[in-house]
C-alpha cells in the first residue's frame, strides 16, 4: 500500500497545480496590492462637482434611449448645441448609481482606479520584462494619476490610453495582427472621452518613427519590417474611420481641438487646466523621471528609442502646460523608465514561486480593500460636506422661484439634485463659453463689471453662491438683496419682492 500523501506536490494534479501557480503567482499578488492601493486612495474622493451632471446625463440617456445633442440643463444657453463626447461613460456612471446608489459610484471609481493601476503594471511588465521593476512603475503611474482620480469619464479615457500602448507593443514585438484591435478601441474611445485624439497622436508617433533607422549614442531608431508597418498603417486608417461611429459626427472628432484652441476662459480659470508648478510634488517628480531616463541613457548607455523620445516630449509638454495632464506623462514616460531599469533589480523566478504565501497576501489585500470601502453613511457625509445639500433643501422649503444665479462649482450638483431649477452655469464650460455666458459670469464673479448688470439682464430672483465667492461679500452691500441662508458651503441671497424685475 502506498504511503504517499495526496497533498504531496509531486502527486498533485499537474493541471490544477498550473492553475494555482498562475492564479496565486507573485505578479498576481502584486496586482492585488495595487487594487488595495486603489481603494485606499479614492475612498474619500467624492469631491468632484462634475460627477453630478455626468450622472444626470447618463440618467436621461437611459430613460429616453436618446443622446441629447443640445443643452437641457441651463436657461442661459438657449438650448445651445452640444457635443456628447462622453455619453457612453456617463451611461456606465448612471448604471453604477442605479445598481447601488452612492456605493455603486464609489465602486465604479475603485474599479477604474484599480484597472488603471493594474493595466499600467501590465504595460510596464511588457516593456521591462521584470515584474518587480514594473510594480515600481505602477506606483509611479499611481502618483502621477493622483491629480485626476474622480468619478468622471477621464478615468476610462486614460485606461484606454494604456490599452492602446499595450496593443501597439504586442503588435510590434509579437504579432502585427494585434494592431487590428485598434479600430475597435477607437470606436469605443471616441464615445467615452475626448482623449481619443491623444491616442491618434500616439499611434501616429509610432508609425512615423517606424520609417527611421539610425544610432546617435544611446538614441536609437529601428526601422520596422514592412509587413508590421503596413499593418499599423491599415489599423490607423480603420481607426480614423471608426471615429465617425459617434452621435455627433465630425463635430465630436474635432471637439478636443476646439477645447484646446477656443475655450480660453475655461483653460485660464479651471485649476486642473492651469500650468504645472515645477516646484510642486508633481513637477519635481516629472523632472526626476526625465532626468533619470536621460541619465540612464548617458551613464549606463541604456538605449532610448526614437519613438520613446517623441512620447516623452509630448507627455512633458502636455503636463507642463496643464496640470491635469500629469497622468498622461506618467502613462507615457513610466514604461520607458522601467525598461531602462529592467536589469537593476533581479526579476522573480516562476519556478521558485510560493503559492500559499501569495494566496494569503491576495486574500489579505481583498479583505483590507473590503474593510476600507466606505459605507453609505460615510459617502453621504462626503456629499454633504462638499455640496450645497442643505442649501437646496432650504430653497425648496422656501419655495423660491424665478431665475436663479448659481456659482460655477455648484451647478453640477444642482443639475442632479434640483433639476426643477435650471442652472445659470455649471462645469460644462464649453456650452457657456460658446454662448458668451461664461465670459459674462467671470467678469461678474470677479468684480470686473457692474454687479447690477448681469442680475438685471437675466432678471435674477435669487443667488446660490459659495462662501468663498467675492460676490458673497458684495451682495449684502446692495440694498435690494438680502442673505436668507448660510452654511459652511454656500449662501443664498434673494431679491426683495418690490425690486424684482417683471418677467
Amino acid at each position: 500500500m502506498s504511503t504517499e500523501s495526496p497533498l504531496d506536490p509531486n502527486q498533485s494534479n499537474p493541471k490544477l497545480l498550473r492553475i494555482l501557480r498562475r492564479g496565486f503567482s507573485f505578479p498576481v499578488m502584486l496586482a492585488g496590492l495595487l487594487a488595495l492601493l486603489a481603494v485606499l486612495t479614492v475612498r474619500s474622493r467624492f469631491d468632484n462637482s462634475d460627477l453630478w451632471w455626468h450622472l444626470r446625463m447618463g440618467q436621461i440617456i437611459c430613460a429616453t434611449h436618446a443622446i441629447p445633442l443640445s443643452d437641457v440643463f441651463s436657461y442661459t444657453t438657449n438650448h445651445q448645441p452640444l457635443v456628447p463626447q462622453e455619453w457612453l461613460s456617463e451611461v456606465t456612471i448612471f448604471a453604477a448609481w442605479r445598481w447601488a446608489g452612492l456605493s455603486g459610484l464609489m465602486l465604479w471609481l475603485c474599479f477604474f482606479t484599480g484597472a488603471l493601476l493594474v493595466a499600467g503594471y501590465a504595460l510596464c511588465s511588457l516593456y521591462s520584462g521584470n515584474v518587480k521593476v514594473a510594480f515600481a512603475g505602477a506606483l509611479a503611474i499611481w502618483f502621477f494619476a493622483s491629480v485626476g482620480y474622480a468619478v468622471r469619464p477621464q478615468m476610462i479615457g486614460y485606461l484606454l490610453l494604456v490599452a492602446e500602448l499595450v496593443l501597439i507593443h504586442l503588435g510590434r514585438t509579437r504579432n502585427p495582427r494585434w494592431f487590428l484591435c485598434l479600430p475597435l478601441l477607437f470606436a469605443l474611445w471616441i464615445n467615452c472621452h475626448g482623449s481619443f485624439l491623444l491616442g491618434i497622436v500616439v499611434a501616429g508617433v509610432f508609425l512615423f518613427s517606424s520609417f527611421f533607422s539610425f544610432e546617435m549614442g544611446s538614441l536609437l531608431a529601428r526601422r520596422w519590417e514592412p509587413r508590421c508597418r503596413r499593418m499599423l498603417m491599415l489599423a490607423m486608417i480603420l481607426s480614423l474611420a471608426a471615429l465617425f461611429l459617434n452621435p455627433a459626427g465630425a463635430r465630436q472628432i474635432f471637439y478636443p481641438i476646439d477645447t484646446m484652441l477656443n475655450q480660453r476662459i475655461q483653460m485660464a480659470n479651471v485649476q486642473e487646466w492651469m500650468p504645472l508648478k515645477m516646484s510642486s510634488a508633481g513637477g519635481i517628480a516629472l523632472m526626476g523621471v526625465l532626468l533619470g531616463s536621460f541619465l540612464l541613457a548617458v551613464v549606463r548607455r541604456s538605449e532610448l528609442f526614437f519613438d520613446e523620445l517623441l512620447l516623452l516630449a509630448i507627455g512633458t509638454w502636455l503636463a507642463v502646460s496643464h496640470m491635469r495632464m500629469l497622468i498622461v506623462f506618467g502613462i507615457l514616460a513610466t514604461p520607458v523608465l522601467t525598461r531602462q531599469l529592467s536589469t537593476c533589480w533581479q526579476d522573480y523566478r516562476a519556478d521558485e514561486d510560493r503559492i500559499w504565501p501569495n494566496a494569503l497576501m491576495i486574500a489579505l489585500s481583498l479583505l483590507a480593500a473590503w474593510m476600507a470601502f466606505p459605507d453609505a453613511h460615510n459617502l453621504q457625509a462626503q456629499v454633504e460636506a462638499r455640496n450645497p445639500v442643505n442649501a437646496v433643501e432650504f430653497i425648496r422649503a422656501s419655495h423660491l422661484s424665478g431665475p436663479m444665479l448659481n456659482d460655477y462649482p455648484l451647478g453640477g450638483y444642482l443639475i442632479w439634485a434640483a433639476p426643477e431649477y435650471p442652472v445659470f452655469v455649471d462645469g460644462r464650460g464649453d456650452v457657456f463659453e460658446w454662448t458668451g455666458v461664461l465670459g459674462e459670469f467671470e467678469r461678474w464673479a470677479m468684480l470686473q463689471s457692474d454687479p447690477h448688470e448681469l442680475l438685471e439682464k437675466y432678471k435674477i430672483s435669487f443667488c446660490l453662491l459659495t462662501r468663498e465667492s467675492p460676490m458673497a461679500h458684495v451682495l449684502p452691500l446692495m440694498p435690494e438683496w438680502k442673505m436668507v441662508y448660510s452654511d459652511n458651503n454656500s449662501v443664498v441671497f434673494v431679491r426683495a419682492a418690490a425690486n424684482r424685475p417683471a418677467p
